[in-house]
């Protein structure tokens, strides 16, 4: 999902976390994750231009079709004035190099809906504007391919870790659905202490599919980084 808010209201991430609470009443829900997309002067955006995905655990056409009227009618239920969103949602088999190639144009280029509307059109992907410009329907597909990936964003939601607010131990982050705790030069962490900050949660990320906390080391602390 994208473009779902505006300065004032909450924020896609904060709607998708509410969406896939929704979800998780029927199917598995594995992570929600968010997507950076290009910032530039002529795409409207309210403060990041980024998109949100809920990964689902669940297949057959049956499944995703009512998956999509699920979260289209929550998306319309917390519709904001002024917003223009937009909702994709795509079967593992209908992720193709052409989505994974256009989610990485989203976030080097300026694109538009036509192209959007074409290519979901031509994968059979469900696709939708909810709104306003319908403009949202750009980065909602456009998150889907980068969330494909597997190597790209940072997770919104994972296991039990909003849980937990700074600090926090290594066995912690683990314990809360964490594959592995790793410094940025690739030394691998299983105890210590993580200085996150009071009242904040740890952010891992999809990294080789992978959910990985990258942490750095200073000054004998073991500090979070928090990536796209």
């Amino acid at each position: 999902m994208d473009d779902t808010d505006t300065l004032d209201s909450r924020g896609t991430g904060r709607l998708a976390r509410e969406v896939a609470a929704f979800i998780a009443k029927k199917w598995p829900v594995s992570g929600v994750t968010r997507h950076q997309l290009y910032v530039h002067e002529s795409i409207p955006f309210t403060s990041h231009n980024s998109c949100a995905v809920v990964h689902v655990e669940t297949e057959g056409r049956e499944a995703a079709d009512e998956l999509f009227a699920l979260t289209e009618e929550v998306m319309l239920g917390d519709f904001i004035p002024g917003s223009d969103p937009g909702l994709a949602v795509a079967e593992d088999w209908q992720i193709t190099p052409a989505l994974i190639a256009y989610g990485r144009d989203a976030q080097s280029t300026v694109l538009n809906q036509n192209i959007a509307r074409t290519l979901a059109k031509n994968l059979g992907i469900r696709l939708k504007g909810l709104g306003g410009t319908e403009d949202g329907v750009i980065g909602s597909l456009a998150g889907l391919g980068l969330a494909a990936m597997k190597s790209d964003g940072r997770y919104l939601l994972v296991g039990s870790i909003r849980s937990m607010t700074g600090p926090v131990s290594v066995e912690q982050v683990l314990a809360a659905g964490v594959d592995c705790v790793q410094t940025i030069d690739g030394e691998l962490l299983t105890t210590g202490l993580i200085m996150e900050q009071e009242g904040k949660s740890v952010k891992p990320c999809p990294i080789g599919g992978k959910i990985t906390l990258l942490v750095r080391r200073e000054n004998g602390n073991i500090l979070p980084i928090k990536r796209g």
